[in-house]
């Protein structure tokens, strides 16, 4: 991947896997992604969560043991839903013909410690430079003792814009199933607004009051790194927000081709 190659950062929700289907859905969405009319074909990054319901699923089956899961178990219980989505939307890609793979927790190159989160990138940039497509579990990250530990609800918001600043991508797209934010709840409310363009810091407070549309952490950080965001759906609905940010410069260790950043902040 050259300078110019800078990938489009693309994540996508659990609540958009639902199962074959929505995978094989998925899979020819990113391939038009891909394939752009103009014939100029950046390579893409797609951020994964777990399918639907897995990872509450992993939690009962855990709690059903241990009422108390230790959690470097349930982490690691847990990380099997986001590389299984990782693997399935490879295998989709490449029965289509898109040259694609799969990276899992460790090569992705996220890790946490002492409250930090970074990004190792070498792995990664060398995986996007041989294919069309690279699909890496969201949520996860490793640590110092190269065990796994997850990124909180919604991690997967935080994976993807952590790795859009790590490899100078200044928007990441958000692909839920709904098509942004609404004056209120849509599922509950018919009158709800579609909100087209939105500041981060009122999407900030939205996520503080209880909207969890975008992980809070995930929010901080784009401000921070002054990632745009654009939420949208995969699906015929041509409606999207765009968060908009202004932040202060980040820093990124050049010596290990790494950037950190606070985790939580």
């Amino acid at each position: 991947m050259t300078e110019r190659a800078i990938p489009a950062v693309i994540k996508i929700g659990g609540s958009v896997l639902t199962g074959p289907k929505a995978y094989a859905r998925a899979a020819r969405w990113l391939a038009r992604r891909w394939r752009q009319p103009d014939g100029l074909q950046s390579p893409l990054l797609a951020i994964v969560s777990a399918e639907n319901g897995v990872t509450d699923r992993l939690l009962a089956e855990a709690q059903a043991i241990a009422p108390r899961p230790d959690p470097r178990a349930l982490d690691l219980l847990w990380a099997t839903g986001e590389q299984r989505s990782a693997a399935l939307l490879a295998l989709h890609l490449q029965a289509i013909g898109v040259p694609s793979c799969a990276l899992n927790a460790h090569e992705t190159g996220l890790h946490h410690s002492r409250g930090l989160l970074g990004v190792r990138t070498r792995h990664l940039r060398r995986a996007l430079q041989s294919h069309a497509i690279v699909i890496v579990p969201g949520f996860l990250a490793s640590t110092p003792s190269r065990s796994i530990v997850s990124l909180g609800r919604g991690g997967s918001d935080l994976s993807a814009v952590a790795l859009a600043a790590a490899l100078g991508a200044r928007r990441c797209e958000l692909i839920k199933d709904v098509p942004g934010y609404f004056t209120a709840d849509p599922a509950r409310e018919t009158s709800a607004a579609h909100i087209p363009r939105i500041e981060i810091d009122e999407a900030i407070a939205m996520a503080d009051s209880g909207c969890d549309l975008v992980q809070a952490s995930a929010l901080r950080a784009a401000r921070r790194d002054r990632i745009e965001l654009l939420i949208r759906t995969a699906g015929a609905d041509a409606r999207e927000t765009i968060v908009t940010t202004q932040g202060e410069d980040h820093a990124i260790c050049h010596e290990d081709d790494s950037r950190r950043a606070a985790v939580g902040a």
